[in-house]
């Protein structure tokens, strides 16, 4: 196969997934859920903050990447859905309510949020899919729409916890800082990811 039969290919491939029926796209959404459990479970916990390292987030930005804002962010909310009420799939195979409510909260949130975004740049911009557009895209959606609500809820955990307001150096460094380097591996991922896979035009 030459890079032109590649690239045809690539554009069959993408434009099948975008017309594809309603229960299609959702069975796609359940299964990035399912991608997501899994991802969840590659934890590194962290002695000083309660919330760990984990791979999950590459899953949650590939879901806008690969299903576009509607079925990207309902993957997401399939995934708390199904985690609070069937499925122990959230880091460490935890699962319920009160993991929802607890440290993680505003995570939980930005999961839903980041992939909407990023579904619907890329998908009203086919040039945002070019690597160096998909990593700013990507990480607007990871380091904003992640964690200023991540942090938000970490903080009124622990407020409601321990009746103390953190920091603001002390919640950075709980909720931000140890997972700067991950993520911009994952971002730097899954803009290859962009790059190779999905059309440009």
């Amino acid at each position: 196969m030459n890079i032109n039969d590649f690239y045809t290919t690539r554009k069959n491939v993408f434009d099948k997934l975008q017309s594809s029926n309603t229960a299609t796209k959702i069975l796609m959404s359940l299964l990035m859920a399912c991608f997501t459990g899994v991802m969840a479970q590659v934890v590194i916990p962290l002695p000083w903050t309660p919330v760990p390292i984990t791979a999950q987030t590459f899953a949650v930005l590939a879901a806008g990447l690969i299903l576009g804002k509607r079925y990207g962010a309902l993957s997401q909310i399939l995934y708390i859905v199904i985690g609070i009420l069937f499925v122990p799939w959230f880091g460490e195979m935890t699962g319920g309510l009160d993991i929802v409510l607890g440290s993680t909260c505003g995570y939980f949130l930005g999961f839903i949020i980041a992939s909407y975004f990023i579904g619907s740049i890329t998908e009203k911009y086919a040039g945002s899919r070019k690597f160096k557009r998909a990593i700013a895209v990507i990480g607007v959606a990871n380091f904003a729409l992640i964690y200023i609500p991540g942090l938000a809820g970490l903080a009124l955990w622990n407020y409601l916890t321990y009746g103390t307001m953190l920091s603001i150096s002390s919640l950075l460094f709980m909720g931000l800082v140890p997972f700067i380097f991950g993520d911009i591996v994952k971002i730097l991922g899954l803009g290859a990811v962009s790059k190779v896979f999905l059309p440009k035009e």
